[in-house]
């Protein structure tokens, strides 16, 4: 099997490639090839028997996407993206990655198709940021799309392209929307959600931390090793029972700020939490305003999809898998 991963050098791609090359397999079948591009060259992983070509390209570029494309991947994982508060400043930016960049992906494939029948699998990494106010306490799996950012219509978007050209044929699509990431390794990114990771992150390492909105906000939340587990499990099972419906909403853990800092007192007591400094952001309390706070998340959990138990547990994994088990 020859798997195509744009936005390998990201953490979510990296972690992704680890795991493809840990387990060597994908939906029962051994993994043969890897094509690996990001806009920076990603890094080739360790232990891999099969090829693997790495690539430093712009997947919106003119002829990026047909260079990808030529090689006939199985399964592509589009997860390039510009984040949500960049995207929100540049808005320029953000609809030529997150929008064109998905749009010309899909017509390279189109292309393809037309030429020879090609139609791989196409994971999508959309966002429950496609959601906006007003709504329900818990949000249903059928509630309507009505984002309040550009990245969030971005998203959108791009989860009505992946149905369209899965309903024509030139594709197998599924998008999955993932709750927010938590808690992201590495240094801050330009995501409006990074606090979330960040007043969990810093303190476990003994640095300080920025809290820019009040303990009260409420998020949905999912470990990295979860997501990872979304991607693979997407790319793994059958996607007819889908239907004209093809993204689905992650399962996660619901939970405030203030949920978050006991969780973390509760783990690494309280020199961690006091390393939380607050100063309020109108800008990131005015994105995070307009974010959902729960799911039902029913279709996927039927499908199989798995995500943390608890805070608490999100944080357990970070400390294992970023920490060496000690926090």
């Amino acid at each position: 099997m020859h798997i195509a991963i744009i936005g390998a050098a990201g953490m979510i791609g990296r972690k992704l490639t680890a795991r493809l090359v840990a387990d060597g397999r994908l939906a029962g079948q051994a993994i043969t090839r890897l094509s690996l591009v990001d806009v920076v060259t990603p890094a080739a992983p360790e232990g891999f028997a099969g090829r693997v070509e790495s690539s430093a390209a712009d997947v919106s570029a003119p002829g990026q996407a047909g260079r990808i494309v030529t090689s006939r991947p199985d399964v592509v994982f589009h997860l390039a993206a510009i984040v949500s508060g960049e995207a929100e400043l540049d808005f320029e930016k953000g609809y030529g990655i997150n929008l064109e960049g998905t749009r010309v992906l899909l017509e390279a494939i189109r292309a393809a198709h037309l030429q020879d029948g090609y139609r791989p699998c196409v994971v999508f990494t959309s966002s429950i940021a496609v959601f906006g106010a007003p709504f329900p306490e818990v949000i249903p799996d059928d509630f309507n799309l009505t984002p309040l950012t550009s990245y969030g219509t971005q998203k959108a978007m791009g989860e009505l392209l992946l149905a369209d050209y899965t309903r024509r044929g030139f594709i197998d699509g599924i998008g999955i929307r993932l709750p927010t990431i938590c808690v992201r390794p590495g240094k801050p990114n330009k995501a409006a959600s990074g606090f979330f990771s960040g007043i969990v992150r810093e303190p476990l390492v003994g640095q300080e931390a920025i809290l820019p909105v009040p303990e009260t906000v409420r998020h949905w939340h999912a470990s990295p090793r979860s997501a990872v587990g979304f991607l693979i499990h997407a790319a793994s099972i059958d996607l007819q029972p889908l239907g004209a419906r093809r993204s689905l909403t992650m399962p996660g853990v619901s939970a405030t700020v203030g949920e978050q800092i006991e969780s973390l007192r509760k783990i690494a007591g309280e020199r961690a939490v006091s390393l939380i400094r607050r100063e309020p952001d109108e800008l990131v309390m005015k994105i995070v305003s307009g974010w959902p706070q729960a799911f039902e998340a029913e279709r996927a959990k039927k499908l199989g999809f798995v995500a943390d138990a608890s805070f608490d547990d999100i944080i357990r994994v970070h400390i294992e898998d970023e920490l060496g088990g000690q926090p």
